[in-house]
């Protein structure tokens, strides 16, 4: 049985990690419960697109990168997206010779002649997804970090308020302020109970885990250990004929049985050390981190990634984007999704309500109980 005291320290606890961090909780939680319509704001907010007819067969992804050569020349592709089951449509980002280094133009493709229909004119759904993932302005870890922060708001408001099962249906409309706003609090946030966790849990994973991982290296890596040597800019610069992006493709999806590519990334291509890289799901497998890097000179795979056989830890790694987002049941999951994942953003706002509300209780209170002294300092004032 827990004691008064201890219930009491958790309280305190509950109500100032919430206060601290509920802003950043409720931007995060807001903007990730509409991000899991990215592909469709997307399409939404560029009505020529969703027009693009959708193709059975779409076109080869190297007829996709020749024209995208010819219609950019000069240019460095960097990345294809495939179409999926939203986009009827082949994306690139492409960088245009003399741009800045951190700016991409987003290009739009037909996906049965791969003919290019121009840039994208807005990214919506992906400038969401930057603000819940990065919040603008900061690494990853600082969502992780919020996730941990929910994690510990909801273990303390399991403790703290021990009679799950009568509060599940507790509803005092006619009472005060704080009172109905804490029923809501507390019912919203036992009926999401389990979805909560999922989230907080997947959004700590992702954000920390890299970090975590990061620090392992660090220590576990003799400092004496020589760095490989750079490529010699000559064997990097110099022209030479690529393989077939089809091709590699095949190959890549042999390496990987199941695999389908989401997105195409191409480094250094047309040199000697130009490589390219397939990333996506995994036929019927929930797994979201399958990758083949290959050599795209050679065609030779140089490394490959396959979660399923890559060990206990890195499966669970692969599992925590979808779970996350919610991108792998269709268009029913995603509203569960947008309307449990409102319920986080509701819990921060209606938490800081009666932490204030409590707060301002309290100064009348005391108020009540020395009005000499509330007087003293009004004339004071």
């Amino acid at each position: 049985m827990t004691s008064q005291r201890t219930l009491n320290r958790l309280f305190t606890l509950h109500s100032w990690a919430g206060i601290v961090t509920g802003l950043l909780l409720f931007i995060v939680c807001f903007s990730g419960a509409v991000v899991v319509f990215k592909n469709e704001i997307d399409l939404w907010a560029n009505p020529s697109l969703a027009k693009l007819p959708r193709s059975e067969k779409p076109a080869s992804l190297d007829a996709v990168l020749t024209q995208l050569q010819t219609r950019y020349p000069g240019a460095t592709v960097e990345t294809i997206a495939l179409p999926d089951a939203v986009n009827p449509s082949y994306f690139a980002f492409v960088r245009e010779r003399g741009a800045p280094a951190n700016t991409r133009t987003k290009v739009a493709l037909r996906s049965d002649t791969g003919t290019v229909v121009g840039p994208v004119d807005s990214q919506l759904g992906q400038y969401l997804r930057m603000l819940h993932v990065f919040l603008f302005f900061g690494p990853r870890w600082i969502v992780g970090f919020l996730g941990a922060a929910m994690l510990v708001l909801i273990a303390t408001g399991i403790v703290i308020h021990r009679k799950i099962l009568a509060e599940l249906f507790t509803q005092r409309w006619g009472r005060s302020f704080r009172v109905v706003m804490s029923d809501l609090h507390k019912s919203a946030g036992i009926w999401g109970l389990g979805f909560h966790i999922l989230i907080a849990t997947t959004g700590a994973w992702m954000g920390l885990a890299p970090l975590f991982e990061q620090g392992y290296k660090f220590i576990t890596t003799p400092a004496a250990m020589a760095p490989s040597q750079p490529v010699r800019k000559a064997e990097g610069s110099e022209p030479a004929l690529m393989q077939s992006l089809d091709a590699m493709y095949a190959t890549a999806q042999q390496a990987v049985p199941g695999l389908e590519a989401r997105y195409v990334s191409l480094r250094r291509w047309g040199t000697g050390t130009a490589e390219a890289g397939f990333t996506g799901n995994l036929r019927g497998h929930l797994a979201s981190t399958a990758r083949v890097e290959i050599h795209a000179v050679t065609g030779v795979p140089k490394k490959v990634h396959d979660p399923r056989t890559a060990g206990f830890w890195s499966l669970v790694n692969s599992l925590m984007e979808p779970l996350h987002f919610g991108d792998f049941g269709g268009l029913a999951l995603k509203w569960l999704y947008f309307f449990l994942g409102m319920t986080p953003a509701f819990l921060s706002i209606s938490g800081t309500l009666i932490w204030l509300d409590a707060r301002q209780q309290r100064r009348r209170e005391a108020d009540a109980a020395h009005p000499e002294s509330a007087g003293n300092a009004i004339a004071a004032g």
